[in-house]
Parts: structure tokens; sequence; C-alpha cells
């Protein structure tokens, strides 16, 4: 069943992102950096879940994480708001015979009170950065007490206000880059496809203070602080010694200060008292 999409940023969200899902597998599957934010991601979920564990997945793309945890035994709820995505999602679990353990839902993440599967969920899973794509992240985390169950896990992966590889674009003359996070409050505009929309920046310190009442935080970890963002293309393909380099020691550092707080995203996992 559809819900409805009530705000003109997210049905600009969702039409960018829908007019991207036919070929945004394939724009993606060669990125070596996409797949080490992918595998660090998905490591720090699976150390928090127990065998069997439901998951509710917001902004789900086409599928990738839901099919993952899928084929490792757990059971997901996909949901998303781009209609295109949704259908590339579906015909990948049917392609894959994954029915059984992959539903989806088209439903944006300020109406998650109107899903049709309300749970209770084990936990609550959203990657790379799709809760920047609202304003009303407030009422995102006010929703996710009453959908997971006692001892519920949330990880989000989200982008902060400050990234150190962006900020140092600005000496190969890209300051509107190197700056676009800077003094966002407001949100700053983002474009694909012809399709603009506007992205808003959250510190952990957000995230952690709107769930503090019922969650405790677990951990922050910083998400390429070392090893250089995604586009930056083909780093990991031409200089494959340097990106493992900076692997082994983004992975050292990836829970200090101030490396936690200055990378691309962070990764902010709490648990439901």
């Amino acid at each position: 069943m559809s819900m409805p999409i009530n705000h003109s940023n997210e049905q600009q969200a969702a039409l960018a992102f829908s007019k991207q899902s036919g070929f945004f597998d394939e724009l993606y599957s060669g990125n070596g950096i996409i797949q080490y934010k992918r595998d660090r991601v998905r490591k720090q979920v699976l150390q928090l879940l127990q065998p069997g564990a439901h998951i509710l997945e917001l902004n789900s793309g086409t599928g990738d994480d839901a099919i993952f945890f899928a084929q490792h035994g757990y059971s997901v709820h996909a949901t998303d708001i781009a209609a295109g995505m949704q259908e590339k999602l579906e015909e990948k679990v049917m392609a894959l015979k994954l029915g059984a353990s992959v539903t989806n839902e088209l439903c944006s993440y300020t109406a998650l009170e109107g899903l049709n599967r309300k749970g209770p969920y084990d936990c609550i899973f959203s990657n790379f950065a799709g809760l920047n794509c609202t304003g009303e992240l407030e009422k995102v985390l006010n929703s996710f007490d009453n959908l997971l169950g006692p001892g519920g896990i949330v990880v989000l992966v989200i982008l902060p206000q400050f990234c150190l590889w962006e900020t140092l674009l600005v000496f190969k003359g890209k300051f509107k880059t190197a700056t676009r996070r800077f003094f966002s409050a407001e949100g700053r505009k983002a474009k694909i496809d012809g399709n603009e929309f506007t992205c808003w920046y959250y510190s952990p310190r957000v995230i952690t203070k709107g769930l503090k009442t019922n969650f405790v935080h677990l951990q922050t970890e910083g998400l390429c602080t070392i090893v250089p963002p995604s586009y930056i293309e083909n780093f990991a393909q031409k200089h494959p010694a340097t990106f493992s380099r900076l692997c082994k020691m983004e992975d050292r550092l990836k829970t200090k200060w101030p490396w936690k707080y200055i990378g691309d995203y962070y990764i902010v996992s709490l648990r439901k008292k």
C-alpha cells in the first residue's frame, strides 16, 4: 500500500532517486570505496544483531543491503519513498527467490506511524545518508520507540556538518563543494538528474540527543575519514596499495576523537533501554 508523500522536498528527492533506479547498481557496482563503505556498515550491524533478527530498513534503495542481510539469515522490511527504487528491489528479490525474507513498502520515513508492518522490529537501519534528505529528523527519531522491541538497536549512517576530505577540496579551487556543509542549518540544495531537493547535515549529537530518553548510545565511528569519499573516482582501483593502507589506518582510528566526527559519514549505533 502506498503512503502519501506530503512534503515537496520528499517528492523531489523521490523523483530524483527514481530516475536513477534503472542504472543505480551499474553506476556504483565497480566503485571500490562504495564497497568498502557497505562492508563497514554491514559489519557494524551484524555485530549487534542476534541470529534471525527482523530489520526495518529506511531508504532501502535498490535493495543491496536488504538482500545481503536476507542472505545472512535475517528478515528485512525494506522501505523507501522512491517508487523506482522499490520496483528495482522487487525485481532483484524475485530473481533471487528471497520473497520469504524480504518484504517492501513505499513509505516515507516521516510517516512510519502509517506502516502496514509495524513490527516490533529488532533493528532499524538506514544507510548512506537517506535521513539527510529530511528537515524533520526529530519526527523520524520519535517514531523509533514504538517500532522497536525491548533491546532493539538503531544503526544510522549520516552525513555530518564537517568532512575533512571535502574541506580540503578548497585547495583544488572547488570552493562551493568544500563549503557546502558549512552554515547548513536551513539545508543546502542538491540536484540529481534535474530534480532539486534540500539536504540537511546533522552532527552525531543531534541523533543521540533526539533518542536519549529511551535509547543508550553504543558507538559513533567515522566513515571515509581517512579513506577518501567515493566521489573521488577510481581511487581504490588506481592506488590499491595506498587504499589498503588508508583502510587499515581508518580501522584503527574510526572511533577516536576527532576522526569519528570528521568523515564523509558517521555510523551511529544505539540500543533501546
